[in-house]
């Protein structure tokens, strides 16, 4: 008989065992009781809370350091962009400082406004890479490695230990009820039960005081998580709009410029393209003896004639003519986009048609001035 009963003992522990995994398998919490293994709703809903508190919060965490990640590496990847614009602009205001061409200076001025522009964007893509480093990368970085979020963890963590420990003492006073029914007047089984029972209760009200902590803890990590991340989002996309912003106004403005002195090229012949330029006027020829003759009428005049200055121009290229109001000008060529071809003061050059006017009588003393 003493036999069967031990027996019959192990195979009601071996059922309670059996029971123990299934309830924590699917959630559940053991506890003491009249059954001993029951489901304390409160502390279960805890639990859950507590679990998708740390899902969470651990998820946030990967995501800051990946965007800490990524801000990183665009850091280092804009240096390297900068250190390449830089040395771009660098030598375009070398060329632009050092270099003319016979027929002007155009694309001096075009690469000395490049390299000024270039300097600038490259120095609001300084700006920007300080910004995300200051703004984003840094906040983010010292929350991943903060105090509150560890402290939190650990609380979640003690909380677990103390559960397992829960349950653990739980399925002892299962036992030791078990044996207190098995064994008749066993004063020394009824002892350990209350002491077994006295010490679950007492992990219990533990559990439970640390569980609201580590809930309380974790819900503030949370939200402080879910905000403080959103903050540094906007400020990386503000500081990313300015750049930009900035940047277009450089570009607009460089543009406008070389637009600019593009077109004023295309409005001025250019003399180093002709295939014959006409010679000097004859002494007859000034007097108003003028010898006409046309070549390709449908783009220029060859007529020489007189023409007083009646507005000061000042030439831009080296293949125009300074001219000055009152001056003479003997004009050898006028082409149909407005411009001019003369002699002044024994220099010739292009100048603009509308800063001249005919004159068919000049006096003498003017004819020698222009010669």
């Amino acid at each position: 008989m003493e036999a069967i009963r031990k027996q019959a003992s192990k195979f009601r522990e071996q059922v309670a065992r059996q029971q123990q995994a299934v309830f924590k398998q699917f959630g559940g919490s053991v506890y003491g009781g009249s059954d001993n293994v029951i489901t304390d709703s409160p502390e279960y809903q805890q639990h859950q809370k507590l679990e998708k508190l740390y899902i969470s919060t651990r998820a946030a965490k990967h995501f800051q350091r990946d965007i800490v990640r990524g801000v990183e590496g665009y850091i280092v990847t804009g240096s390297k962009q900068i250190e390449i614009g830089n040395k771009l602009s660098e030598d375009s205001r070398k060329y632009g400082g050092e270099n003319t061409c016979t027929s002007g200076n155009t694309l001096s001025k075009g690469a000395l406004s490049y390299a000024r522009a270039r300097a600038q964007m490259e120095n609001e893509r300084g700006n920007l890479l300080k910004a995300l480093g200051t703004q984003v990368a840094e906040p983010l970085r010292a929350m991943v490695m903060g105090a509150p979020l560890e402290d939190a963890r650990h609380l979640a963590q003690r909380y677990d230990r103390m559960r397992q420990d829960t349950e653990a003492q739980a399925i002892e006073v299962s036992k030791r009820q078990i044996k207190v029914r098995e064994t008749v007047g066993g004063g020394d089984y009824i002892s350990k039960l209350e002491a077994a029972e006295a010490k679950l209760q007492e992990l219990k009200s533990n559990m439970a005081v640390l569980g609201k902590e580590a809930v309380a803890a974790m819900t503030a990590v949370e939200a402080q998580q879910q905000r403080l991340t959103l903050q540094r989002l906007i400020a990386m996309v503000e500081s990313e709009r300015t750049y930009h912003q900035k940047v277009l106004q450089i570009l607009e403005q460089l543009e406008a410029e070389m637009l600019s002195e593009r077109q004023r090229i295309e409005a001025s012949p250019n003399p180093a393209t002709e295939n014959f330029v006409p010679p000097p006027p004859s002494y007859e020829e000034a007097n108003g003896i003028f010898a006409n003759s046309t070549v390709d009428t449908s783009t220029e005049t060859m007529e020489y004639f007189l023409a007083e200055v009646i507005q000061s121009y000042q030439a831009e290229t080296d293949v125009e003519l300074n001219l000055s109001v009152g001056d003479y000008v003997v004009v050898r060529k006028v082409s149909n986009n407005g411009w001019a071809e003369g002699e002044c003061k024994g220099k010739a050059g292009w100048f603009p048609c509308a800063y001249i006017e005919r004159r068919d009588r000049v006096l003498a003393s003017k004819i020698v001035q222009i010669l």
